[in-house]
């Protein structure tokens, strides 16, 4: 715990230095010519001196920002999500809010391709002189999304190749179907989903995304008591939604989203910027906190030792959390080594194997439990599961 604590007092000294800007706002209507002058109405939240509405954007710097466009959930509006441009946006990201779909019958498609539309159209207000945004957009972008808005987010992927990342928060499962769309993404994906998850539950949802997705760079995080709807701020709508089913968070929405910062930031200050130090804080955070399990087939740096790991998007490891037993899946004919160990570092399981393995885990005390996975003497893959 003592680890924990010092990293996140780490991580908040480096926000203290980063955070320099104020929050500018706009509201944009895109029209999207090739389906019918579709009007995309979208918020817009970016780094400025002086925060307000239609201010300029910050001359403290003539860099260009990352956008990260993000899509809400069903029936949910952008409003919900200011923690995440409260957090991101005086860090050095443009963060853009499509508000269409918004109804009881949404079309997840026509929101995937909106989601999409929205980056690309930000990019050409990068190149057009009379913008604010003019020179200020970074060829780096992620879509993100939450529930509906991060199945969604896995649509808009799949249609734009100019997409660099993949972000999303409990996404949920889509028609036409985002779990579907993942064996053709290979873009870095972080994905975040709560263990107590009862609308969109990981086993069903995130799970299966994470699995499916080709990306040699993906980070599943399962944040341990955690519910879907405290990924945003309180919504009245998704609070009733998740009310009637079980189970409930064990922690407070405060601190589900500490969570998510606390991995969100470095995660996309790597990838979107290259910036090292917080790819390795990323990759030394992970595998000391107890408040999360992960799945994860990367390590976010090169100057990291990446002798003893080995990049094997085909291990997977599932259920999480688990009851009875775990399933362990790599590739046809490959000699496998398990081995388990429990919070305290008790060796619990060892186990060969090839191709896959059933171990059950019925016996095991509930708890947190970390495995290491070897094929010809190398660590090929390392995670958590909950029991």
């Amino acid at each position: 715990m003592k680890l924990k604590i010092t990293l996140v007092v780490l991580f908040s000294v480096q926000l203290g230095f980063s955070q320099l800007y104020q929050i500018g706002h706009n509201t944009v209507n895109f029209t999207d010519t090739s389906r019918g002058n579709r009007v995309i109405a979208t918020e817009i939240y970016y780094p400025a001196d002086v925060a307000g509405d239609n201010v300029a954007m910050t001359t403290s710097t003539t860099d260009a920002f990352p956008v990260l466009c993000f899509g809400h959930g069903f029936v949910m509006t952008w409003d919900a999500y200011q923690n995440y441009w409260n957090f991101l946006v005086p860090n050095g990201y443009i963060m853009a809010f499509p508000k269409t779909e918004g109804s009881i019958a949404p079309s997840h498609l026509d929101y995937g391709k909106d989601l999409s539309f929205v980056l690309d159209q930000l990019t050409v207000l990068g190149n057009t002189p009379t913008s604010v945004f003019y020179n200020r957009i970074s060829p780096m972008n992620a879509v993100m999304g939450h529930s509906m808005g991060g199945g969604a987010s896995f649509l808009a992927a799949q249609l734009n190749t100019t997409i660099k990342a993949l972000v999303n928060f409990a996404p949920a499962e889509t028609n036409p179907s985002a779990i579907q769309a993942t064996a053709s993404i290979q873009i870095p994906a972080l994905i975040f989903s709560g263990g107590n998850d009862c609308v969109t539950p990981p086993n069903t949802n995130q799970i299966p995304m994470y699995n499916g997705l080709l990306s040699n760079c993906k980070t599943l995080i399962t944040i341990i008591g955690g519910s879907h709807c405290q990924m945003a701020n309180t919504n009245f709508l998704c609070s009733v939604g998740e009310s009637s089913c079980s189970p409930q968070p064990t922690i407070t929405r405060t601190a589900q989203q500490n969570n998510i910062n606390t991995y969100l930031l470095p995660w996309l200050d790597f990838q979107l910027k290259g910036n090292c130090e917080q790819g390795n804080a990323f990759d030394t955070q992970i595998v000391s906190d107890t408040g999360i399990a992960f799945h994860k087939n990367c390590i976010q740096c090169n100057s990291l030792n990446s002798a003893t790991v080995e990049v094997n998007a085909q291990i997977k490891l599932a259920p999480n959390p688990s009851k009875d037993f775990i399933k362990v899946t790599g590739k046809e004919g490959v000699k496998y080594q398990i081995t388990i160990y429990d919070s305290t570092a008790k060796l619990m399981v060892t186990k060969e194997f090839t191709t896959e393995t059933t171990i059950e885990t019925v016996n095991l005390s509930k708890g947190i439990y970390m495995y290491s996975i070897q094929s010809w003497e190398k660590t090929i893959s390392t995670g958590k599961f909950i029991k």
